[in-house]
């Protein structure tokens, strides 16, 4: 899906899910991090292995994924 080689996923780590090349660090997890208001310089901080451009790779490769042809059902405004 995505041609950012930093992001890989592979049955055999965490699942299949998508992954940082060379870590255990889910996408999943850097973008639950983000959302809730962690700094990228937070993430960095506490995964060391983790690096700048590969959370940038990590949203890139989110922003792929939700250009799939599907609809997502949200909670409708009050």
């Amino acid at each position: 899906m995505s041609t950012t080689p930093q992001i890989i996923s592979d049955p055999s780590i965490m699942m299949g899910k998508p992954i940082v090349a060379g870590t255990r660090i889910t996408v999943e997890l850097i973008i639950e991090k983000l959302a809730a208001g962690e700094t990228i310089d937070q993430l960095l901080a506490a995964h060391p292995r983790l690096t700048r451009e590969a959370v940038y790779a990590a949203l890139a490769f989110a922003a792929e994924a939700l250009r799939a042809d599907v609809v997502y059902r949200t909670p409708l405004a009050s």
